[in-house]
């Protein structure tokens, strides 16, 4: 039963750790490679180099929680939110679509 689990690549689950800046700050972040193939699909689905989105939804976890106690259990919600069936990716567009829009009128001014 599990050995399409267990007989997976160990290239998959081992771990990898990318530096950072997060809000000004270098840090580290320290995840499962296949988490970090996601976020790269995650952040392309927002435009947004790799960076520019961990800092983005780093800031954004941080103006409504108050601060991030765990960015990197965060990041992983974010993966096993973004690849359920369910989740509303009409809705992610949109929202990238509109910070696109307000990023470009921003530079405009």
């Amino acid at each position: 039963m599990c050995h399409v689990f267990a007989g997976q690549s160990p290239s998959n689950y081992a771990f990898e750790t990318r530096s950072v800046r997060l809000m000004g700050r270098p840090t580290s972040v320290r995840l499962e490679s296949k988490f970090w193939v996601v976020l790269e699909q995650l952040a392309d689905t927002q435009d947004m180099p790799m960076a520019k989105f961990l800092s983005a939804l780093y800031e954004e976890a941080s103006e409504i929680h108050g601060e991030v106690s765990n960015f990197a259990s965060l990041l992983r919600c974010c993966c096993i939110n973004f690849l359920d069936p369910a989740f509303d990716h009409r809705q992610l567009a949109k929202e990238a679509q509109e910070a696109r829009t307000k990023m470009d009128s921003v530079a405009a001014e």
